[in-house]
């Protein structure tokens, strides 16, 4: 993300029956467990071989989503959710932190999240590619869609307008750290092998809704099927099998990795990292964006990327600690 916002930037896109909630709640998994009394809110996964990556046939294989591999990480502690507007304000409160978006004094929003007069100011240089993002004077992590908003009434949705610079900063100050690309899928997939979401093959088994993306006729008509229009609280939906909230939609998330498109296709297949350099960041999960249209980035073997400068309305990140 650059001062000029007709810069770069990926093209971030875009609940089950009782009987489902009763045999999720039933599963006894021996790969994970609460991190800790200490950390309530972290779930320690313990060392252990899974297959990642898809080769589905409407995947992308230009994002590098395949072959699938089996991959050996050491055990982890991730977070069972996002990172919150209210824990993200605890850090600013207690460091004086400016994030990027703050500083640059813009950040990119969804246009049906913008009010009629904040629409007036947007920035000119939008991306023509993609009409949908607003570069918006003065929107930031706490004033989501840009004057006149703010996080009172939204302490526990995801915290959005967060860099992967930001991101690292709240990381150093939690003692934790983004967690790799290779341990946020096998945390993504909870448990599950080479299913296309982390609850399963059915995107609303029984009708009802797992995740919350795009519904109706993207970008114009969000039918909010699922009852979201922007971002959900977290723990609006089930958790998959390993204790993890909104791992398929909602916000996107940050992880540690330069992003290639081919770099692991020789990289150790044992805590595999990314390369040591590159243009942009992994992101994994997708977002309220995301419909099948054009960009079904929700299935937990898709990835994409961005600038480690960039924040959006709906881009945000979770921490992973070593044990």
């Amino acid at each position: 993300m650059s001062e000029d916002p007709s810069g770069d930037v990926a093209n971030c896109c875009s609940l089950p029956g009782r009987a489902f909630a009763e045999n999720n709640e039933k599963k006894k998994h021996d790969t994970y467990q609460l991190a800790s009394k200490e950390s309530p809110d972290m779930i320690r996964l313990q060392a252990g071989k899974f297959l990642m990556g898809t080769e589905a046939a409407d995947g992308f294989p230009s994002d590098g989503e395949g072959p699938i591999r089996e991959v050996y990480l050491d055990a982890f502690d991730i977070d069972s959710t996002a990172v919150t507007n209210r824990e993200f304000r605890k850090f600013i409160r207690d460091t004086g932190y400016t994030t990027e978006s703050e500083r640059f004094g813009w950040s990119y929003v969804f246009k049906l999240l913008v009010s009629k007069r904040v629409y007036k100011t947007a920035l000119k240089g939008q991306l023509p590619e993609l009409p949908w993002w607003l570069a918006i004077n003065g929107a930031n992590w706490k004033n989501p869609e840009g004057p006149g908003t703010n996080i009172k009434k939204r302490p526990d949705h995801p915290v959005v307008h967060v860099s992967w610079n930001d991101a690292i900063a709240y990381c150093e100050w939690a003692d934790k750290r983004l967690p790799s690309e290779a341990e946020w899928e096998y945390a993504a997939r909870g448990g599950l092998q080479q299913a296309r979401y982390a609850w399963g093959d059915d995107l609303t088994p029984d009708g009802e809704h797992m995740c919350n993306i795009w519904q109706g006729k993207f970008p114009d008509l969000n039918s909010m099927d699922d009852g979201h229009l922007g971002t959900a609280p977290v723990k609006s939906f089930l958790p998959n099998g390993f204790g993890l909230y909104e791992v398929s939609g909602n916000v996107w998330e940050w992880c540690a990795d330069w992003f290639s498109i081919d770099f692991h296709l020789d990289a150790s297949l044992e805590n595999p990292l990314g390369p040591d350099s590159g243009d942009g960041r992994v992101m994994r999960g997708g977002s309220f964006l995301c419909h099948d249209s054009y960009c079904n980035r929700y299935r937990v073997g898709a990835r994409s990327r961005n600038t480690p400068d960039t924040g959006t309305s709906n881009l945000g990140f979770r921490c992973a600690r070593d044990v």
